[in-house]
């Protein structure tokens, strides 16, 4: 089938399976930060943004992806750089696999909610499967970008 994805701001076109898997899709087109981790759609490291939303690309069929936006890290390097930075300076950072994906759903949380409490920040980590850390740096890592840009904007 042939399908027109935007990705990153740069369309696509080309016939794809009716089986392919969006992040095979992604990473053929360069999108190497979309990782393949657990393949349950259980630990976050394939996270994109279909039109906005976080989605889990190792469950979403390319196809589902026709004549829509998806954004990966490397379309948001700008709003990640600058929060990376607070999640590396809370040594949250050990390993590093897990960062695309947490990084992705933090956006999407800000996107949502640019002032969001503990709570709701745990929800949005909730599918973020890291295996050094135990979340609590990238918790803090994301109170202490969340406190620093509320200062910005005072």
């Amino acid at each position: 089938m042939k399908i027109t994805v935007t990705v990153n701001g740069r369309k696509i076109q080309e016939d794809a399976a009716c089986d392919l898997l969006l992040i095979d899709f992604l990473r053929a087109h360069g999108c190497l930060s979309v990782k393949r981790g657990c393949e349950t759609s259980n630990c976050g490291l394939c996270t994109v943004m279909l039109d906005g939303r976080p989605v889990l690309s190792c469950s979403v069929l390319a196809v589902r992806a026709d004549g829509r936006r998806v954004e990966t890290l490397e379309g948001l390097q700008e709003e990640a750089e600058e929060f990376g930075a607070f999640i590396a300076d809370q040594g949250a950072e050990q390993c590093g696999f897990c960062n695309p994906g947490l990084m992705m759903n933090a956006i999407a949380l800000f996107r949502e909610n640019p002032e969001p409490e503990e709570e709701e920040i745990k929800e949005y980590l909730a599918g973020n499967l890291c295996r050094c850390s135990g979340y609590e740096g990238q918790l803090r890592g994301i109170q202490a970008y969340l406190a620093w840009k509320k200062g910005v904007r005072s």
